[in-house]
């Protein structure tokens, strides 16, 4: 049985910031790989055929690629939801409109209410503001956001981030600890435990070469290439089902997800590694997607 309800879709590897713990290592050096327009459209239009119910465009930042306002559109026509993941550091007027669109949401992330300690973070004199001000903008044109503020340590001031998220008017905001994945890789090991043990279950990542991962944090486990095979057989190949058990055993031996169900129904993207917390509170995994980058 295919078992499909959300795939993320990085179209690129560039990025106006370079962000000192990104899983994907991405900046402005990157590249929007090699998948062209018409490849993009073809794995859009195999997951619908699946019964993927959103996409997340995510990168690098998604906004430089030149072909995600007519891949985004494609999306839409499909029937899909989609979810842009962007730094907000520039947005243009086009894209305004873009994202207002009915079935478009944004998501961001955000480091700190110090505008220092914020481009600490992504590399950027001036990203703080930037990103700041295009949140509130988001508000004020009632387009659906939510922000995740990731938590890299160091005095980091997370939660005075969050208050002054809230001032501005964001209704979803959450909290990550730092991923050991990409340049946020430190002292421990590269490993399954970085994960939230539901990848590759109801969810599947494509990058911009082609390579699909069971999730955006897990790309040292491909599972196939869209260059070469498409999603569905991708999908039930042998390569996903090596990767479901080797997940399988290392979290069959963790404590089962506890805390109550998701509410309202619909639970919005949420992904959190298995050791902090150890209670995964959306369960079952079908809707929980990621909420960090």
């Amino acid at each position: 049985m295919v078992d499909l309800s959300f795939v993320w879709l990085e179209i690129t590897g560039r990025c106006q910031l370079e962000c000192r713990h990104c899983y994907a290592a991405s900046g402005p050096s990157g590249g929007h790989g090699s998948m062209t327009a018409v490849d993009w459209r073809r794995v859009i239009d195999q997951a619908v055929e699946l019964g993927v119910e959103m996409v997340q465009f995510i990168g690098g930042e998604p906004t430089l690629h030149p072909d995600l306002p007519d891949l985004l559109r494609h999306a839409l026509a499909a029937g899909l939801e989609v979810e842009v993941f962007s730094n907000l550091v520039y947005v243009t007027p086009a894209m305004w409109e873009l994202f207002a669109q009915q079935g478009v949401r944004l998501a961001c992330s955000y480091y700190s209410d110090q505008a220092g300690q914020h481009a600490a973070v992504t590399g950027r004199a001036g990203s703080h503001a930037r990103t700041r001000a295009n949140i509130g903008e988001a508000v004020r044109r009632s387009i659906p956001l939510r922000v995740g503020v990731v938590d890299l340590g160091g005095g980091q001031r997370v939660e005075a981030a969050v208050a002054e998220l809230r001032g501005l008017g964001a209704t979803e905001v959450g909290v990550d600890r730092l991923r050991q994945v990409g340049r946020g890789v430190g002292g421990d090991a590269l490993g399954v435990e970085q994960l939230c043990g539901n990848c590759a279950s109801g969810v599947l990542a494509v990058g911009a070469d082609g390579a699909v991962w069971p999730c955006v944090f897990s790309r040292w486990l491909p599972v196939g290439n869209v260059r070469e095979a498409n999603l569905a057989s991708i999908l039930t190949g042998q390569g996903t089902a090596q990767v479901r058990a080797e997940l399988r055993s290392a979290f069959g031996k963790r404590p089962k997800p506890c805390g109550p169900q998701c509410a309202p129904a619909r639970c919005q993207p949420t992904c959190s590694p298995s050791c902090s917390p150890s209670c995964n509170p959306c369960a079952p995994a079908k809707r929980c997607w990621p909420y960090y980058r």
